[in-house]
């Protein structure tokens, strides 16, 4: 019989010691193994959805309100500014190129978001079924929003107010599905597309239809009436040179009722304080997979006791110390391998579950599929738990008196 199936028997002689060990290590290893794959996708999640966007415009209030409001679409808007103002900040000479946004609306929790083309050219989106908005009330679907909808082009759906799902709808005016956005693996996958028209039209309290057959504004700011007053909710900035990002933000803060938040800078803030509370959770689980260790430890050094004699009459029949010190090592070795085995498949499922539940939130563009570099490290991690543990009781093994256990 081979040692490693000598250590398997040894381990099945006592399987509730030996599940109790596997389950103690793979719930540490499983926590190390969430956070590793939330705070991997979820940095690179948030970079994508920010590329491009230097600079974010829009009501006084909570700078990163602003930003998870307007680029993330994870929180609530900080409110509307005058489209007057946002024209004439975006004329800066600072300013490359600005792209209003006008929120508010929703269908079963999935953002209406109204803007203009150039937003589709930001995340550089294609197209898997028909083309982009050009009438009010006009959609575009992000790749999430048509799978789990069952939209098409051509169908027709009632939005509602507010950005959460099961508020007051706006049935009198339908939109109209005119294209489908193919996965993109930005927060465009999961948005309604229309244009500034569309959400200005819907929250009228006065419906005058030969208004909304006019023409929209593909680019640029929507064209407005002499006497009316609009507004928007936010203007995405991208600068036109490398000091636009010392003096617009300082600019439009003190000399104007707007603020400008940095989406870089706001993120790297986000992540600082959440690395704060990721840092706890990694050491509260480093200390369980330690336990852990100390279980196997203990298992392995009380198991040696009774098995003495065994120890003994494997030597006096031919196996030699160094076998005797490899048994042991290799019980150490599968106990943690089996752990962290069942700690990274906790892990992943973990992950999943949570991605289910929250389809709609900051969780929902990660994936439990995926394997990273940094879980082989996990994995040598455990198994150098289980040899540091198994040393002590192997050396013991290794240094069995044949003839004082025998005569015993």
């Amino acid at each position: 019989m081979s040692m490693l199936k000598l250590s398997w028997k040894y381990l099945l002689a006592k399987p509730w010691n030996t599940a109790l060990n596997i389950l103690l290590l793979a719930l540490g290893l499983s926590i190390i193994t969430v956070l590793i794959l939330i705070q991997d996708q979820f940095e690179n999640k948030m970079n994508r959805d920010a590329a491009g966007i230097d600079l974010v415009i829009g009501a006084k209030g909570s700078p990163l309100q602003l930003v998870l409001s307007s680029v993330y679409h994870i929180d609530f808007p900080t409110g509307n500014i005058p489209l007057d103002e946002a024209k004439a900040i975006s004329r800066n000479r600072l300013i490359k190129n600005t792209i209003p946004l006008g929120l508010g609306d929703n269908y079963q929790g999935f953002r209406i978001v109204g803007t203009n083309h150039d937003y589709l050219d930001l995340y550089g989106v294609t197209f898997s079924d028909g083309e982009a908005w050009n009438t009010a009330f006009d959609v575009v679907l992000g790749s999430e929003v048509a799978e789990k909808s069952g939209f098409e082009v051509g169908d027709v759906f009632v939005g509602s107010h507010g950005i959460e799902a099961a508020s007051h709808e706006h049935d009198e005016h339908p939109y109209k599905v005119v294209g489908v956005l193919a996965p993109s693996d930005n927060i465009v996958d999961q948005l309604i597309l229309t244009s500034i028209e569309s959400v200005w039209y819907a929250h009228d309290e006065e419906h005058d239809h030969d208004k909304m057959e006019k023409g929209i504004a593909k680019s640029g700011f929507p064209e407005t009436e002499a006497d009316e007053e609009r507004e928007l909710t936010t203007l995405l900035v991208q600068y036109r040179n490398p000091i636009a990002a010392v003096q617009l933000p300082r600019l439009v803060n003190s000399r104007s009722s707007l603020q400008a938040a940095s989406p870089s800078f706001e993120i790297s803030r986000l992540f600082e304080l959440l690395g704060v509370g990721i840092s706890l959770v990694q050491g509260l689980a480093l200390i369980i997979v330690l336990i852990a260790g100390l279980g196997i430890f203990i298992a392995l050094y009380n198991s040696l006791k009774e098995r003495k004699y065994d120890l003994a009459v494997m030597r006096a029949i031919g196996a030699s110390k160094e076998q005797l010190f490899i048994l042991i090592i290799l019980e150490g070795i599968l106990l943690t391998f089996l752990g962290a085995l069942a700690g990274l498949l906790i892990g992943h499922l973990f992950l999943y579950i949570l991605v289910t539940m929250n389809e709609q939130g900051a969780l929902s563009g990660l994936r439990a599929d995926v394997f990273l570099n940094q879980e082989w490290w996990i994995l040598a991690y455990a198994l150098a738990v289980g040899i540091l543990a198994s040393l002590i009781p192997a050396w013991n093994a290794y240094r069995t008196d044949i003839a004082n256990q025998l005569t015993k």
